[in-house]
């Protein structure tokens, strides 16, 4: 099983008996237009398939298969408790935090941001979905409170934005800024003008990045993988541009460790 992460990210999650894995689509079974490591149960990718896939990512964390929580994924600012949720039946929501060792808790992406979360002196770890809309609706702020909630300190929180659309690959229209500025004018730092086009390029991990330090996570990194540009990862916006009638999904996982 290989995986994609950088080592500053490794630094910031892998301590204190905290493991992650930011996955790319390589070892897995699926074929066609999901091939490899596709682990979306919401895809038309032949369901044995994935569930063999997410089975191999479950085992590379060295869990059973039923230790592993996901969520369905509706863009929303809702953190569910990864120990009372049922696996069978996943919640709708975009964020799930855990204090229970042995639980590896997920979120799926094609461009959008996968957001790992660790309180090493609380042990306590989260994960989170933030594409544009999850992450302008609160979906950062709503973890970071779930955490502190369970009695993580701020300055104890930890993160890493895992691969998602880069910000030279991120075109948006002219009026995509609007609730963004609306918000803070601030945020005009992370769009890019196209020259001789009305098209703008925006910079997502850079605006989740700057979420995570206005929610008290100083501590933060990204790993830098651009999904859309690179083919190692599943993207839903290259899947459109190629007109593919779907796509596979990138699962990024962390839990806390039994051994400590």
């Amino acid at each position: 099983m290989t995986h994609e992460h950088h080592a500053s990210a490794e630094n910031l999650l892998q301590s204190n008996g905290i493991r992650h894995l930011f996955l790319s689509r390589a070892g897995g079974v699926s074929e066609g237009i999901y091939a490899g490591l596709n682990c979306g149960l919401g895809s038309d990718d032949s369901r044995p398939h994935v569930v063999e896939n997410r089975s191999r990512a479950a085992r590379s964390l060295g869990i059973d298969d039923d230790k592993l929580r996901t969520l369905y994924q509706v863009h929303s600012a809702t953190v569910i408790d990864a120990e009372t949720m049922d696996p069978s039946d996943p919640p709708r929501a975009d964020a799930l935090v855990c204090s229970e060792p042995g639980i590896a808790i997920g979120v799926l992406a094609a461009d959008c941001a996968p957001v790992l979360f660790a309180a090493p002196a609380a042990r306590i770890v989260a994960a989170a979905h933030a594409g544009w809309r999850g992450a302008l609706d609160g979906v950062i702020e709503a973890t970071v409170a779930a955490m502190t909630a369970r009695g993580a300190d701020r300055a104890d929180i930890t993160a890493a934005v895992g691969p998602c659309i880069g910000p030279q690959s991120y075109e948006v229209g002219p009026e995509f800024p609007a609730p963004f500025l609306t918000r803070d004018p601030a945020h005009a730092r992370f769009f890019t003008p196209r020259s001789g086009s009305d098209r703008l390029l925006f910079n997502l991990p850079g605006y989740v990045g700057s979420l995570l330090a206005k929610a008290g996570v100083d501590s933060h990194t990204t790993t830098g993988h651009d999904t859309y540009g690179d083919e190692n990862f599943f993207s839903y916006r290259r899947s459109c541009h190629r007109a593919e009638p779907d796509y596979g999904r990138n699962l990024s996982l962390i839990m806390l460790d039994t051994t400590n």
